[in-house]
């Protein structure tokens, strides 16, 4: 709330600089329209060319690649924002020797990064940069110098001198713009994959002088702070380039070197992002005085360095997963596990525990002080809200019902969550006006009334539900015919929209489903009558107020009125009623084999997989999961018809059997059977248990549809309450391969386990294969096989 992001410069109070990360994400959120996305976990998903992330762009790499499934959330990106945690330890990118020796490299960092995908290029890159840099973060211009790729001849690579004349057109004088080789000015995550020329950003601690010749010479004064890497080709196995389909942008900048530039220090274990680890060690050891190379002949202040730098990267890779092993990326936590505890105790002569008393203090920097600063921030709101609160409550004249509009306000302006304004307001005794709120809710207040001061009517999704099984046995989805009744554009209602323009558009009908009951919103587009061939991808689909808003942006003009034709992504939608069907019958299996007391706790259905939390007081065993998967493979075996059938709330709730969550239902309501007529249930004539429940979800119409399923995990995510995830169809009889070629090479080892000698070189080969084994199996078969004990056992014994 204090960032004024129509400003020119936008000021942060002091002690908020080590949260720098909230101000360049709000810069390219707000200013540039790029989409916030969370940060990835340090360890790759389904890229085993990396040990740890590495880069901003690795989860991006599908996407510069061209090869990122159609159907994705991803494939929509265009332009992204984020902070990505990094680990730079074994592979191309190899800081683990530097920690300690210098002031600006780590093993573990933060990376800020703003991406374009087919966007926006490099004029546009480079200038939002200067901006952030120089407006925003108020940098001074004489302390920077940029760096940009002079070519390589061998490759027949020119220079890149488009972007030296970018850089001179903002401004930037010619002898602080300079020309470097492959090595400085070439980005590439690693020995393949995407890669391009860069420019980069560099900072002089000193300032006051000329010292272009110490950029890019390992001069611990003058540091790159922000490399923008041009993405335009990828390189092969055989080392040849290959151009990309697209041109993208991918920018990068190191949150701890940041941080030492905007606090005036010159080393990054100066700032209050170490400080405090610095304070922690020195309770027991010697003093710190900030020396390197031959200064520090005792190597206490590199030691400082390592543990503290160390103790970080452990603290975050471990909290994602990544345990000290033998091989792979586990091998080198270890390496730098066995590199901290040596500096611990060998030159700080600290004690055994040492380093692990440490972690509070990591928590406590990483994740204690964004707590404080938010809990600070939301203080004088909440005071500032209170007084409206209570001078609202003072103006009602007896009424009961406190104003939606006074609680969207709240929201908006004072950023109050909705569920707290409700809380707060009952403990006054006064229900809030939860139908003028919902009509608030991702549009402007002005907008609901403008839409229903033109006569439109709300949106008729009664198509999502129009669908049957064809002759052949295949899912046939009828086409929608509608109008487009509404444009909006920002916060409000236009005539028409521009090519490129981003807008919601409503229909006064719609076959597509909105996110709701835990379900994803459908995927697909929409094309105009008088242009049949111009596709209009839907982005996303919300319910708001009674309107079905499509989020689009215009690939021609459109204008109110128009007549168009939707058409569903249709493998999407089918996967999406294959999980939740298959959610249904999960959901009713853990009931049968440990009672009626399990009870539904959350559930989200994508194409992908399912999620389903319930009540339970402990993980369930192996042999749990197996009953639960066997149990529905025989209903899915079965082939039975799914009876779906409106009725009165009041009828519904009725059923013997019927399984509900607290949430409030529509009336009537929608009743979904597996296996056993309505008809029959509502006489009482069922002689076995169904799964029966209310659901606005689409679902199957027959269960061997399923084809297969195969629970993927389940653990406990608090206290009482498990999360089953799990998998179908094809994806489920991978997993299930997987886990029988696990089990094959469990046994496998185990024997030869048993009749290997007892010599070293022996155990070492061995102990390889183990940790291989798990590192190449886990996360891709589902539990019930994925932790024999034998595996466990096995691998325990070369811990």
């Amino acid at each position: 709330e204090q960032y004024n992001i129509e400003e020119r410069e936008i000021r942060i109070p002091r002690e908020l600089l080590l949260h720098r990360r909230l101000l360049e994400i709000k810069f390219f959120k707000e200013r540039h329209g790029h989409r916030v996305v969370p940060s990835a976990p340090v360890r790759p998903r389904g890229d085993p060319s990396l040990l740890f992330v590495n880069a901003g762009m690795n989860q991006f790499k599908p996407i510069f690649l061209g090869t990122v499934d159609p159907r994705s959330e991803m494939a929509r990106y265009r332009r992204v924002v984020n902070s990505q945690k990094c680990v730079r330890a074994g592979g191309k990118h190899n800081d683990l020797d530097d920690v300690g020796r210098d002031v600006y490299h780590h093993t573990f960092f933060e990376m800020l990064g703003n991406w374009s995908f087919g966007d926006y290029f490099k004029e546009e890159a480079c200038a939002m940069a200067w901006q952030l840099l120089t407006g925003s973060y108020g940098i001074p211009r004489d302390r920077l110098y940029v760096s940009y790729f002079g070519g390589d001849r061998t490759l027949g690579l020119e220079a890149d001198e488009e972007t030296r004349e970018i850089w001179l057109n903002i401004g930037v004088q010619p002898n602080r713009i300079l020309p470097f080789g492959m090595k400085d000015n070439f980005w590439e995550m690693g020995e393949t994959g995407p890669c391009g020329p860069c420019t980069e950003i560099h900072y002089d601690h000193v300032g006051g002088r000329d010292v272009a010749h110490l950029v890019n010479s390992d001069s611990s004064d003058v540091v790159e702070i922000w490399n923008l890497v041009f993405m335009q080709y990828s390189r092969e196995a055989d080392g040849s380039l290959r151009a990309l389909h697209q041109h993208s942008v991918d920018t990068g900048m190191g949150l701890e070197r940041l941080v030492a530039v905007l606090q005036g220090k010159r080393s990054n274990y100066d700032t209050d992002l170490f400080t405090p680890l610095f304070s922690a060690i020195q309770q027991v050891c010697p003093e710190y005085r900030g020396q390197t190379g031959v200064a520090d002949k005792s190597k206490v202040d590199m030691a400082y360095r390592v543990i503290a730098d160390h103790i970080r990267a452990l603290t975050v890779c471990i909290a994602d997963g990544v345990y000290p092993g033998m091989s792979g990326a586990q091998l080198v936590l270890r390496h730098i596990l066995r590199r901290a505890v040596r500096f611990s105790t060998e030159v700080l002569k600290s004690t055994p525990g040492s380093l692990s008393k440490l972690v509070p203090t990591v928590v406590h920097i990483l994740i204690m002080d964004i707590i404080n600063d938010n809990e600070a921030q939301f203080l004088s709101s909440l005071k500032q809200g209170r007084r409206v609160i209570d001078r609202t409550l003072q103006n009602m004249n007896g009424s009961t019902v406190f104003p939606g509009s006074v609680a969207w306000s709240l929201h908006c302006h004072l950023g109050f969550p909705l569920d707290l304004l409700r809380l707060m307001v009952e403990e006054k005794g006064v229900a809030m006006d939860t139908e003028a709120l919902d009509s608030c809710v991702d549009l402007d207040v002005k907008v609901l009334p403008e839409l229903q001061g033109l006569g439109i009517t709300y949106t008729n999704d009664l198509p999502k539900y129009q669908y049957s099984l064809g002759q052949d046995g295949r899912y046939v989805f009828l086409p929608c015919h509608a109008t487009i009744q509404a444009l909006i554009c920002g916060q409000g209602l236009v005539p028409e929209v521009e090519k490129g323009q981003r807008c919601g558009v409503i229909f006064d009908k719609t076959c597509f489903y909105t996110e709701q009951g835990g379900q994803d919103h459908d995927q697909g587009y929409f094309t105009q009558e008088i242009l049949p061939d111009v596709l209009f991808p839907v982005e996303q689909v919300h319910l708001v107020g009674g309107y079905v808003v499509h989020q689009v942006t215009a690939t021609e003009r459109l204008k109110r009125g128009d007549q168009v034709q939707l058409f569903l992504d249709e493998g999407q939608r089918l996967a999406c009623m294959v999980k939740h069907t298959a959610t249904h019958i999960l959901n009713h299996c853990l009931r049968q084999l440990l009672g009626d007391g399990v009870e539904q706790r959350g559930s989200h259905v994508s194409a992908d997989h399912l999620r389903f939390d319930f009540s339970v007081k402990r993980s369930l065993s192996i042999q749990q999961l197996q009953e639960i998967e066997k149990m529905i493979r025989d209903i899915i075996e079965g082939n039975e018809p799914v009876y779906i059938e409106e009725l009165p709330l009041k009828v519904a709730k009725g059923i013997p059997g019927l399984r509900t969550v607290d949430e409030v239902y529509p009336d009537p309501a929608r009743v979904v059977s597996v296996g056993v007529p309505i008809a029959d249930l509502l006489k009482g004539h069922n002689n076995k248990p169904a799964s029966v429940e209310l659901c606005c979800g689409t679902h199957l119409l027959m269960t061997g549809e399923i084809q297969d399923f195969v629970v993927v995990s389940e653990r406990q995510i608090a206290k009482g309450v498990s999360r089953i995830v799990a998998v179908t169809g094809a994806q489920a009889k991978e997993a299930r391969e997987a886990g029988r070629v696990l089990e094959c090479e469990v046994d496998s080892l185990r024997v030869r386990l048993t009749a290997a000698s007892p010599s070293l070189p022996g155990i070492h080969r061995l102990s390889k294969e183990a940790g291989l084994l798990i590192d190449v199996r886990i996360g891709s078969a589902p539990r019930s096989r994925l932790c024999p004990k034998s595996v466990v056992s096995f691998h325990a014994l070369f811990l």
